[in-house]
């Protein structure tokens, strides 16, 4: 299933989107609950409970609603940096990374964004919130934890996934290098875009073979395979919950490949009137214009 959080001027609702496209209002219908971190929780009963109720649940067009960031964890946004073989060439390259001990790291590098960096598909990318006028967009694949977990192995690691999403780990680059940790690049308002959805785990059989892409005005800047991805899915799970108790409805972004903006000489750096497109085979695509 789609899974959206939207507003239809009553406040937010949990929805699923239908294939016309339709979203379909599930919130509130029993063992349904309210929002999407109570859907999470409940696991595979709340997802029971969501399939009995499409059938006799209203139906509204996307356009009729606002669709909202999918979820919002109890956590900060978790994150990875330097994940992408190519992208970490050209991050290094690019001086910006205050950090830096070795281009391809030995081991994850997690850092997290703000939830109040967390805003939804179509809301606008504020670039005055980044007082260096340095912001940079970031595609990524998100991934949403399930049943939560202390110390989980990498081989059970997918059993704690409940689904994926997509984000922009937006970036005021200068305040990434100034304050050497990334926490204040990466967390101004409005700079981590989530959505469309949250595709559950059991509808897509590889989620490594999906290709993620981003355009900026239309023009292709990130194009790659999860794949790719130095750390997959699992030892970043492994990884994170070594040390971190993992909670249902926990976001992890798992890294962005190459074809930022600092990746150009000179660098190209988001500017109001740009339309950010991210876009994932299987989930979605995230869509944010910036002022």
């Amino acid at each position: 299933m789609k899974l959206v959080t939207f507003d239809d001027g009553t406040g937010p609702r949990v929805g699923v989107l239908d294939s016309g496209g339709a979203v379909v209002d599930v919130s509130g219908r029993p063992g349904v609950g309210d929002t999407m971190l109570e859907v999470v929780e409940a696991g595979e009963s709340g997802l029971d409970a969501i399939r009995a109720a499409l059938s006799s649940s209203p139906a509204r067009p996307e356009q009729a609603v606002r669709l909202l960031a999918p979820i919002t964890p109890r956590n900060n946004v978790m994150a990875v940096g330097r994940n992408y073989h190519e992208h970490a060439k050209e991050f290094s390259a690019s001086g910006f990374d205050a950090s830096e001990k070795k281009m391809i790291p030995d081991h994850p590098i997690i850092f997290t964004k703000a939830q109040s960096s967390i805003v939804g598909p179509g809301h606008t990318i504020d670039t005055s919130m980044d007082p260096s006028g340095t912001s940079d967009y970031e595609g990524e694949l998100g991934v949403i934890i399930g049943t939560g977990g202390h110390r989980i192995a990498a081989a059970d690691a997918f059993a704690h996934v409940f689904g994926y999403t997509v984000i922009n780990d937006v970036t005021a680059r200068a305040l990434q290098a100034q304050h050497v940790q990334f926490f204040i690049g990466k967390s101004a308002a409005t700079f981590c875009p989530m959505g469309p959805c949250i595709v559950t785990a059991d509808e897509i059989d590889d989620i490594a073979a999906a290709r993620l892409r981003t355009t900026v005005n239309g023009e292709p800047r990130q194009d790659a395979c999860i794949s790719d991805l130095i750390f997959d899915i699992a030892t970043l799970i492994e990884a994170i919950s070594a040390a971190v108790l993992l909670q249902p409805g926990d976001v992890i972004a798992t890294g962005t490949p190459s074809g930022v903006g600092i990746g150009f000489d000179p660098p190209v750096y988001l500017t109001g009137g740009d339309v950010v497109e991210v876009s994932i085979d299987g989930v979605g695509t995230l869509r944010n214009p910036v002022v």
